[in-house]
């Protein structure tokens, strides 16, 4: 059965322009998207980036432009590209507020509208599990790259049994036709792209999302738990710390690491 990538593209649009649409500058989370405990997978990819100073970033799907404004402060020249023109616009403003610039483009991450052989960096953050042609999308990427260039993403898992059963409760807070990586998504990676790896994130640490169901009593449908995670704060996440380390000892486990909630990647333009 053909799938109707159209179709899919302007109900993504219309869902991500309501989202825009209903969030305040001030609610977006700038610096804790990749400075918090919570926020591990941004954490690493900013220890393997080095420094970004004078760095072209091309940030795709870039949503609210939590991560567009944040590799701007440290002195990166980022565009931003999204299908929703509510959150392009969303995201330019938020870089005003911080004063920074941010490039901002509307399209499909399938159909970059950028020019090829730019960037130093692209980043893809929670964007490749609502891609249906996500080989598209790689092949995309590594035209915009300059050669040696990297990109680096993150995105959730398919295997975990927590976070499938936060999926189907959690339906008005998501998109209908997302879905999450596997194994072959990374082997896809390989045939566009040289020195490909990966780590995984999150195991024993997800209890974080049972805490917030079964003892804060928060409706799945009314607060969007990843996002909820970073406004933590270090003195509330005391218990946290401790599977935290421990999570980044068996997700270096083979096998075991593939029920992890996210899965970061990356690779050079070969």
């Amino acid at each position: 059965m053909s799938i109707n990538t159209s179709d899919i593209h302007q109900k993504e649009a219309a869902f991500h322009d309501e989202w825009a649409k209903n969030t305040k500058l001030s609610e977006v989370e700038v610096r804790a998207a990749f400075e918090a405990l919570t926020a591990p997978e941004n954490r690493f990819i900013l220890s393997q980036m080095g420094s970004l100073k004078g760095k072209k970033v091309l940030d795709v799907g870039a949503g609210l432009g939590e991560s567009s404004v944040y590799f701007a402060l440290l002195g990166a020249e980022v565009t931003m590209v999204d299908i929703s023109p509510q959150m392009v616009q969303l995201a330019i403003e938020l870089g005003k507020s911080y004063g920074v610039k941010i490039n901002g483009v509307v399209c499909a991450a399938e159909s970059l509208n950028v020019a090829p052989n730019t960037f130093d960096f692209v980043y893809i953050a929670n964007l490749l599990h609502h891609i249906t042609d996500r080989g598209k999308l790689f092949a995309q990427v590594q035209e915009t790259l300059k050669p040696g260039g990297k990109f680096y993403s993150w995105d959730p898992l398919t295997y975990n049994p927590v976070i499938n059963v936060y999926r189907k409760m959690a339906t008005k807070v998501r998109t209908e036709d997302e879905s999450p990586l596997t194994i072959a998504d990374l082997e896809l990676a390989k045939k566009y792209f040289a020195d490909v790896g990966h780590q995984e994130f999150w195991l024993l640490s997800l209890a974080i999302f049972l805490k917030y169901y079964l003892i804060d009593r928060v409706d799945p449908n009314s607060d969007r738990y990843w996002k909820r995670i970073l406004r933590e704060s270090e003195k509330s996440l005391w218990w946290f710390k401790p599977l935290q380390k421990i999570d980044s000892l068996l997700t270096q486990i083979p096998g075991l690491r593939w029920i992890a909630w996210n899965i970061v990647m990356w690779g050079s333009k070969k």
